[in-house]
């Protein structure tokens, strides 16, 4: 970090801005709620996730299909999967002896695509 950029990254006055600050207060989430936040998006912080989350939202997949696809073990598929339902981004469903999985819901698609139109856009 250069100089000039830690100059712009500190505030120097002591002045508290209370209306801001007490408008804001009322506007924040139960810290469970942020808790939960931070857990969701700490899923997102494993690249073998994020991959496997990207084939989920074109296609559903067995983990064989994801294992090849991915170049892992089988285990390995299931171990990133078992944390993806957990934080319920992926669900399942059986036919016969197959587990699909697929994205839990649309709202893990829009998360998924505005976080890869933001890295896009920023490269």
């Amino acid at each position: 970090m250069t100089y000039q950029t830690a100059e712009l990254d500190r505030c120097d006055c002591d002045a508290i801005h209370e209306e801001v600050v007490a408008e804001v207060r009322k506007k924040m989430p139960d810290e469970d709620i942020l808790m939960d936040l931070a857990d969701l998006f700490k899923v997102f912080s494993d690249s073998t996730r994020v991959k496997i989350l990207c084939a989920l939202q074109h296609s559903e997949m067995c983990v064989c299909d994801i294992a090849f696809l991915l170049g892992m073990t089988k285990s390995a598929v299931s171990h990133q999967l078992r944390q993806l339902r957990q934080t319920r981004l992926v669900r399942n469903r059986k036919d016969g002896k197959v587990v699909y999985y697929s994205l839990d819901d649309e709202h893990v698609s829009n998360v998924f695509e505005q976080g890869l139109f933001h890295v896009r856009e920023s490269r």
